[in-house]
């Protein structure tokens, strides 16, 4: 452990998530029945995933074979594994299909990214805890740990944007990561501190594999990557492992001089339980957040112009900065990742389809000659009220509008969608969705009898929170 003298001064945003990790008493009855919600949505995501072969091809252990004694089982398989590879293994699963929860502020990102972190850890310390005649966790302790998660990860958002210095979003998760992993697993407070540390000088990755020319599938497990060294940092940590307690702030070496235009990192409000409270669910369509509301105004206009694609001479989109910066996109287009982060094709895919699935990214849709077509009929441009009002605190809106206009001069309605199905505004509506999306998620790959089982323990909250974590994590086990 470093001995921290006047010389060695500690961050104090290192200092203020290791006393929210240790000290913050959950009491929130919104933000435990949301992570509720979360979970079961989160996993629905997971299992989703592993119909996809681009997906399961980097699931298992790192050396083929390996068994860990009362290791971390990955849901829907038989891979047993050590809390750092089941975390990858975990977290990989929950983002590849871009359909978990998000967050947007200054940046972007997806809380529930750390479940893979979190129940990872939780489900071996369960089973080690066992062997040892120990209690094991609860649902309910992983709830807590998700809901402070949530709130490390969406606070730091709110007014630090990785994204415009070219860093991308995982770094936030694996700093989430990190803490909480740290208390499971009974670090001190300067063990916190220590490993958060290292989170931070390990840093990020580039978001040069979210945007052209170099879209790519690490979109899809870097938030398994991320969460998976939070877990590994916090083991480290455990060891005894040295902290730098000046990680974010030492002139000219530390983070933010070297990566953040020496601007400080903060806090915009002190951490509770906002996030979870505030979470978007992605209910309706697995696409980019930001796109959210143009899909759905597209599939409202999906029977006005189905019969009439040959007509159409232009398409408007009006939306907001950051779904410009994005995910505004022209020409080709050339994996599913590139796909469902462009604006222009899920707005093609809602006007065609009337609906948008994870299949609609792959390359038999995007191979329609109508698609491309679309696409370049569109143009995009900027409401200057939907900027504002997508990072007022008090609206937090991701609005979009979406009209056709046809050869003849006539024109659809121009439909406006601000808050997309799983807001905050719109969560009395969205939540039968969630459950449905659960539901379904499940049917795509478990056997009618063991679905059932699964939904059982699931969907009552308050026995759900008193099961063992060993126990929860079994009924998905394939």
């Amino acid at each position: 452990m470093i001995k921290v003298t006047n010389e060695t001064k500690t961050d104090r945003l290192l200092e203020q998530i290791a006393d929210y990790v240790i000290d913050k008493e959950i009491t929130s009855e919104e933000a435990y029945q949301t992570a509720h919600y979360v979970l079961l949505d989160t996993l629905g995501c997971g299992i989703l995933a592993l119909n996809y072969q681009e997906c399961t091809k980097l699931l298992g252990p790192v050396v083929p074979g390996t068994v860990v004694p009362n290791g971390t089982r990955v849901p829907g398989t038989s891979y047993v594994l050590d809390p750092v590879s089941g975390a990858f293994n975990i977290g990989c699963m929950i983002r590849w299909l871009d359909y978990n929860d998000t967050w947007l502020a200054a940046e972007w990102g997806h809380p529930s990214d750390n479940l893979g972190g979190i129940l990872a850890v939780a489900d071996y310390l369960s089973r080690v805890n066992i062997s040892e005649g120990k209690e094991p966790f609860t649902v309910q302790d992983v709830l807590e740990m998700m809901i402070k998660a949530h709130e490390i990860q969406g606070v730091l958002a709110l007014e630090n944007s990785l994204n415009r210095v070219g860093l991308d979003h995982v770094l936030f998760v694996k700093i989430a990561t990190t803490a909480v992993a740290a208390k499971m697993i009974g670090c001190t407070r300067q063990e916190i501190i220590n490993a958060l540390s290292n989170a931070w000088i390990d840093n990020s990755a580039l978001r040069t594999y979210r945007h052209a020319p170099n879209t790519g599938s690490r979109k899809s497990w870097a938030a398994g990557d991320a969460t998976s060294r939070g877990v590994h940092f916090a083991l480290m940590a455990k060891k005894g492992e040295m902290g730098y307690p000046s990680a974010l702030s030492a002139p000219g070496w530390g983070f933010q001089d070297v990566l953040f235009n020496t601007k400080e990192l903060t806090l915009a409000r002190e951490l509770e339980t906002y996030v979870m409270e505030n979470v978007l669910f992605k209910v309706s369509f697995p696409a980019e957040f930001h796109a959210q509301t143009a899909a759905e105004c597209a599939v409202k206009l999906h029977p006005l112009v189905k019969d009439r694609l040959d007509e159409i001479d232009k398409i408007d989109i009006i939306t907001h900065e950051s779904a410009i910066r994005i995910i505004d996109k022209k020409g080709p287009l050339h994996n599913p990742a590139d796909r469902d982060h462009c604006l222009q094709y899920i707005t093609a895919i809602g006007l065609l389809k009337g609906h948008i699935t994870a299949e609609h990214y792959e390359d038999a849709t995007a191979a329609e000659p109508e698609v491309d077509q679309l696409r370049d009929k569109m143009v995009v441009t900027e409401d200057k009220q939907f900027s504002v009002d997508y990072l007022d605190p008090n609206k937090r809106s991701i609005a979009n509008s979406v009209q056709v206009h046809f050869k003849d001069g006539n024109a659809t309605e121009k439909l406006t969608s601000e808050y997309p199905l799983g807001h905050r505004f719109r969560r009395e509506e969205a939540l039968p969705k969630v459950i449905q999306k659960f539901t379904d998620n499940l049917k795509s790959y478990y056997s009618d009898e063991q679905q059932e089982k699964i939904e059982k323990a699931c969907l009552d909250q308050s026995s759900l929170s008193a099961m063992s974590v060993n126990e929860f994590v079994e009924l998905f086990v394939r």
